[in-house]
Order: C-alpha cells, then structure tokens, then sequence
C-alpha cells in the first residue's frame, strides 16, 4: 500500500512537521523545487512555459519516496517563474495528490476542485481525495507498462511523429518497440531530424524471413472468405497487416496505427485476424478523457455507428473493464436527452433495453441510464434529478447512443474543454491493436503505446 502525502503552505513548518513526526514513525520532507535537484533542461522549460517535464520529474520522485517512507511532508515555496507562491503550490498539490494543511483560507484559489484545503492539521493528515491529473496518469502509465515490458510494434516508421514517439518512449524503459521500414534508410531520417532510435527493432517490409509464413498464415484465417494465397501475398506486404499477422502470431505484443492512416484501414486487418474475444460479440472503441483532476471514460466515438440495446450493453460492459485496467472502479452513464423516466420515446427506451442487458450479464456493475450527461457528473443535480442513485453524480464511463453524438461529445471536450483524449481504445478483440487519429500529436502517441502494452499485459 502507498504512503500518504501532506503538502505544507505554512510559515510554522517546523513546528508542525515537529507535530506530524510524532503521529508517523518513519517521515521524509520533500521540496519539489527548493530542495529537489530538478533538470536544468526542465527548469528552463518551465521558464518558457513548458511545465510537463518539471512536474514529470516531479511526480516521479515523490512517488519514489512514497515507497520508501510512511508518510513523505512537501514543503511549499515561494513563486517561481510568474506564477504566484499559492498559486504554484497549489497546482503541484493537485499533480501529488496531496492534501493541502494551511492556516491560511486558500480556497479562493482552489475554485471547481476536489482538493482538500484545511486549518485542521488532523483533517488533512485523514483526508481521503482521489486526484488524477494528466500528468500523474502519463507517469502511472510508464510504471505500470515498466513492470510487464510488452513489444509493441509500431507500422508508420515514415511519420516523423512516430520516431519522435520512439525515441521518447524508449528513455522511459517501459516498452519494446519494433518498427516497419528499412532500418538504414528511418535511421537515416531520424539522424536528419536528430532523433535517436537506439535499441528499437526493425523490420524491412519488402525483404523478412516472416513474409511467406505470414501470408499462408493469413491465407488459412481467410480461406473461406474466398481470399486466395496470390492475393495474401499482396496484403502482407501491406504494412497494418503485416504488424496485425506480427500481433496475431506473437512476435508483437500489440500494435498502434492510425497516423497516416485512416481508421478503417487500421482496424479493418484487426477484424479480420484478430477477431473478438469468446465473451464479447463485437468490437467497441472508447476514448480515455484526461480531465484536470479526474480520468474519464466516453464510448463509443469511433466504431460502431448505431448501436442497438444489445450492443450498446456491451459497449458498456467493455468500457467498463477498460476502466478496471486503469485502476478506475467503474461506474456506468447511459446517456440520453432525459433522466430516468421524465420522458418516454425509441431513444430512452434504448438506454432502458440496454441496462436490462447490463443487469443481467454483469449484475455487480454499477449501471445508470438513461441520464443527462448533468446528472451523471454532477453530485448537485443529480440529487435533484434522481437520488439515491449509484452512479448519479459520480459516473466516470459514460456511454453515448450513437457514434453521431459519441464523436461530437469528445471533441467538444477535447477541443472546447482541452482535456486530453487518449484513443479511440478498441474494446473486444483478442489481442490490443489501437488506432491514431491522424492529427495526433507526439504525447498522443507515447500514452497511446503505454497504454496498449499496458492492455497487453492484461490479456495474456
């Protein structure tokens, strides 16, 4: 189990760290920036406004002294670059996890969050929040992905984000990697670009020893769809069905695609090779949302156009067990235009139709539907709308009725929001295969990987 954290913005720290020790027997006090020897690289990225890697770097050593110690004291500090002392400590507090002991009244500055901010020392020291920042889930992602390393295999080596991907995703140590091209001539263009792709695997597509047991192999999964062995010749030397057949045959772990790509041409080989797994008829997709303090679940936005209540029931049910791999305990919105029965109409009657599947396939899931997309986030109206509910107020999956309203919801997140969007996840298949969106950026790719190889993991 982890140790506690208690972030200190206090002018008495010694007098009250004097206090702490006395309740805890085995204590550290970490300054994240005053006593903390940060990069000098990620300092000056922080100067120019670039915070992800000083808060990376950050977290990472505090959840190192998580693990050695009982409970480990922040310190605060004064401003550093232009934002303000209590301003700064209390973003770094979100990013840790940590409640907040001040004798100062600071929630003027902790407006829409879930930190607990108190006077009562006893208060904090007992206080139980639950925050997950973007940044704490990236580094989650890298430990969880580092503890079972997974090959992933990676098609578009002609895309320059892909070897930027690469190279960072390397110096996390918390995957293989195999790419797709002729090695001298990518590491030729990676030299250009001056990215280092040392330690990653390459397969040239036009000249492998796979190439013929690969596409007799793929002929035999085929056959009887009137595929004939000349024209598995030619898909093999496609490059999605080539990395798919790797994945399928267990030289990959995984594959990620989709770049320079478009989606059917990533998934399409997947369906075909792969399959579903015995407990789910279909493949599904979902986003992973990286709120400010929160990781949400949005299905499906990318797969299935219109689904109707069977298949939107087990839409939910593989959303919900992609949350359980993240380490979020599902609970599930069916969404509509309405809540409960306030209205009636083929609409509501789906969401309705789908829950009765819900309940009877997985009867331990935490299911609520149909409901507004207010009442499933919000503890206030929800209390209004329908009480007494379990997932009203508190849901983290949320199931849209279609891939017309699925699409448009989690871009207007993404782009009105800026909230992350991880994905689209594809739920179902044997083995993990993800697509890009082809607007993707670097850090879209790197989460992308971890997360696949992190779905691998869970299905061996």
């Amino acid at each position: 189990m982890q140790s506690k954290g208690i972030y200190l913005i206090t002018a008495n720290f010694s007098k009250i760290y004097e206090i702490i020790s006395a309740k805890f027997k085995n204590v550290t006090v970490f300054e994240p920036i005053g006593g903390f020897v940060c990069t000098k690289e990620a300092a000056v990225a922080f100067e120019n406004g670039n915070e992800k890697e000083l808060i990376k770097s950050i977290i990472k050593e505090f959840n190192r002294l998580q693990k050695k110690y009982d409970l480990v004291v922040v310190r605060a500090f004064e401003a550093f670059s232009n934002l303000g002392k209590f301003e700064l400590n209390l973003m770094l507090a979100r990013h840790l996890n940590t409640p907040v002991f001040s004798e100062k009244n600071l929630k003027a500055l902790n407006i829409n969050s879930n930190l607990v901010i108190s006077s009562d020392l006893d208060e904090v020291l007992n206080a139980n929040q639950s925050i997950m920042t973007p940044f704490r889930f990236e580094n989650l992602l890298i430990e969880t992905a580092s503890k079972d390393k997974k090959m992933v295999v990676l098609p578009e080596s002609n895309d320059e984000r892909i070897l930027k991907a690469s190279e960072l995703l390397m110096q996390t140590k918390a995957v293989n990697l195999t790419l797709l091209g002729d090695e001298t001539a990518v590491k030729s263009r990676a030299d250009e670009l001056g990215i280092n792709l040392s330690g990653v695997k390459f397969i040239n597509l036009e000249k492998n020893v796979f190439q013929e047991s690969f596409a007799k192999e793929l002929y035999e999964l085929r056959k009887h769809k009137g595929l004939t062995l000349e024209k598995a010749k030619e898909l093999i030397l496609d490059k999605t069905y080539f990395g798919t057949m790797m994945v399928q045959t267990g030289l990959a772990d995984a594959m990620v695609s989709g770049a320079s790509t478009n989606t059917a041409d990533t998934v399409r080989p997947a369906f075909q090779i792969i399959k579903t797994t015995p407990d789910s008829p279909l493949v599904s997709s979902s986003f992973i949302m990286c709120m400010g303090e929160e990781i949400l679940i949005y299905a499906d936005c990318a797969v299935i156009p219109n689904p109707d209540a069977n298949a939107l029931a087990h839409i939910a049910i593989s959303s919900a067990k992609t949350a359980i791999e993240f380490g979020i305990e599902p609970r599930v919105a069916l969404l509509s235009y309405s809540t409960g029965n306030s209205s009636e109409g083929s609409d509501t009657d789906l969401a309705k139709e789908a829950k009765k599947i819900i309940n009877e396939l997985e009867p331990e899931l935490k299911v609520e539907g149909p409901i507004q997309y207010d009442a499933a986030i919000d503890l206030g109206v929800a209390r209004k709308k329908i009480p007494n509910s379990d997932v009203a107020g508190r849901a983290n999956v949320f199931v849209f009725p279609n891939l017309n309203s699925g699409n448009i919801g989690y871009k207007i997140a993404q782009r009105s929001g800026h909230c992350i969007a991880i994905g689209p996840i594809l739920q179902g298949l044997k083995k993990p295969v993800n697509d890009l969106s082809r607007g993707c950026l670097v850090d879209d790719i790197i989460n992308t990987v971890l997360i696949t190889a992190i779905q691998a993991g869970e299905k061996k």
